[in-house]
């Protein structure tokens, strides 16, 4: 195949030359890539697990039937589409056909509006099959942090870059973010990727603990110190030695219990309640916050020199609204793990509902995209309108039609002839869409 022309998105088999002619015809003025075969056995070869596209033979041929060929083609691809071409006493056995794997049936003579449209439905399932498989290939084969942080908008790549930087170093960091935007999952990468990997992770949400213990659950206490201490215990600090102490909600933190937080950090000790002795401290510290801590700062909330020493890396967290691009992978991802926390089977999602997902300002970011990816796996997916940002309608119009072309991408594993098929688009008119709205096709392209 020469380099200039694209991989065929349909095998296209008949033994009668005027039939591949008139279908190959057919399919290239709707846009779709055809390669034609008088041979079923040189069309086999091009068949394989990695093959964008789909299958089309006639049942009745010399040598090779159609029935033979797609048995050998679904014994590479149990996946691939398969469309039968049938003579009309061949219906009983393209129905029974369909029962041993074909996806389905034209019945000669047929229309050509009938062979395209039957073509585009098993080509968006082809897409569907490959999206499902490139994400199980990325999960196995992408490093511990992409695992984690996932998407590829420059926003999150930038952010991994940050992560994988900062992870081999053991300054102390703050994560910065809206609710929902994934701090915990970031302090984990963070944890997973540095040498404190095989060590504890502690997770401490400040703003859950009992004002009248947080000191004790905090930094320990001896036998006696307060009454019903009836014996010593370790605090969450000493739970962390060797690993990583995530301290969540930091803004939370009481002013009187900043200050032994920063001589705790400063010194790498902690004393516990009713102890006079310092017990040496190997943790790293990642603090996180849905608020800007320079400002409590500036409201005497929150200890200036305290945020001065946690800030030494400050990683910020982008809302899903900042990057809309990463929206339809991330609830393809999701809607995976939701099948097998409710064991049940994973549900292709088609590219319309990620476009409409997309388009939504999802307020409360990845959390709530999983709550929908949730409601879809169990069937009580929401079907009320998107909701977009209020702006210019230009600005409205191009966003939408940015996350209509992000979401076929997604669907299509970035395949550019499924993807202008699939919006009904020239080739040409999606490359300047696609340089328009500055979407790479390699950021949709399979691991």
């Amino acid at each position: 195949m020469t380099a200039d022309r694209p991989e065929p998105q349909v095998l296209f088999v008949d033994d009668e030359e005027h039939l591949r002619l008139a279908a190959g015809q057919t399919l290239e003025l709707a846009d779709i890539t055809v390669a034609t075969f008088p041979d079923p056995a040189a069309a086999l070869a091009r068949v394989s697990r990695s093959f964008p596209g789909i299958l089309v033979t006639d049942i009745r041929m010399p040598d090779m039937d159609g029935l033979t060929l797609m048995a050998r083609a679904l014994e590479v691809d149990p996946d691939l589409p398969v469309i039968l071409v049938t003579g009309h006493g061949d219906v009983d056995l393209a129905v029974q056909s369909m029962r041993d794997g074909a996806y389905d049936f034209i019945e000669k003579p047929y229309a050509p509006d009938r062979l395209v449209d039957t073509v585009r439905r098993a080509l968006g399932k082809r897409a569907l099959v490959q999206e499902n498989r490139a994400l199980r290939r990325q999960v196995t084969g992408r490093d511990k942090v992409e695992a984690r942080v996932t998407g590829r908008s420059p926003l999150i790549v930038r952010l991994r870059e940050q992560i994988r930087a900062v992870a081999a170093t053991e300054a102390d960091v703050l994560i910065v973010g809206d609710t929902g935007t994934g701090k915990e999952v970031a302090a984990r990468a963070l944890h997973q990727a540095s040498p404190r990997a095989a060590r504890p992770f502690v997770h401490v949400n400040c703003a859950a603990l009992p004002a009248d213990l947080i000191e004790s659950e905090l930094f320990g206490h001896e036998a006696g110190s307060f009454p019903g201490a009836t014996r010593a215990r370790f605090g969450k600090f000493e739970h962390g030695r060797g690993g990583t102490v995530f301290l969540d909600e930091i803004d939370s933190l009481p002013l009187s219990l900043q200050g032994k937080l920063l001589q705790a950090i400063q010194t790498r000790s902690i004393t516990r309640l009713g102890s006079n002795d310092a017990v040496p401290l190997d943790v790293r510290f990642i603090a996180a916050s849905k608020r800007a801590l320079e400002a409590a700062a500036q409201s005497g909330e929150f200890r200036a020199d305290l945020l001065y020493r946690l800030n030494v890396v400050t990683l910020h967290m982008p809302p899903l609204a900042d990057r809309r691009e990463d929206v339809p992978r991330l609830f393809v991802e999701l809607v995976a793990q939701a099948a097998a926390r409710y064991s049940r089977p994973s549900p292709d999602v088609p590219s319309a509902v990620l476009a409409r997902l997309s388009a939504k300002d999802w307020p409360g970011n990845i959390r709530e995209l999983r709550n929908a990816a949730d409601r879809f796996v169990l069937g009580l997916a929401d079907e009320t309108p998107a909701t977009v940002t209020v702006g210019r309608l230009a600005d409205q119009m191009a966003a939408h039609e940015k996350s209509l072309i992000s979401a076929a991408l997604v669907a299509n594993s970035g395949s550019i002839n499924a993807t202008y098929a699939a919006l009904g688009l020239s080739r040409k008119a999606l490359y300047e869409k696609m340089q328009k709205h500055g979407l790479d096709r390699a950021s949709f392209r399979e691991d």
